[in-house]
């Protein structure tokens, strides 16, 4: 497993060296950026991550709050099947 991550830092390690060159990052109102192609890039990802999680975020509480009352309500559940006992209790003998 280090062989493969050790691979895909190379790899990405290369392409960061041949990507240094200044890019125009042509912004609203004239306004005009310039960095390297690897900094933009990177910007971009990181970027994407941020949003991607902020747009999730509420889906994942959403989701977390019903596992968690799916498990109380479980558990009150099997605690009242466990006090009522019927025809089809053990201790019948049935």
């Amino acid at each position: 497993m280090w062989l493969l991550n050790a691979a895909i830092f190379f790899v990405l390690f290369a392409f960061a060296l041949n990507n240094q060159e200044p890019v125009t990052l042509r912004l609203f109102f004239g306004a005009s950026w310039q960095a390297p192609l690897v900094l933009v890039l990177l910007m971009v990802l990181v970027l994407g991550v941020f949003l991607g999680v902020a747009v999730m975020l509420p889906l994942w509480l959403r989701a977390k709050k019903a596992r968690r009352q799916i498990a109380t309500a479980s558990t009150e559940f099997g605690a009242e099947s466990m006090l009522m006992s019927g025809p089809n209790d053990p201790r019948h003998g049935l």
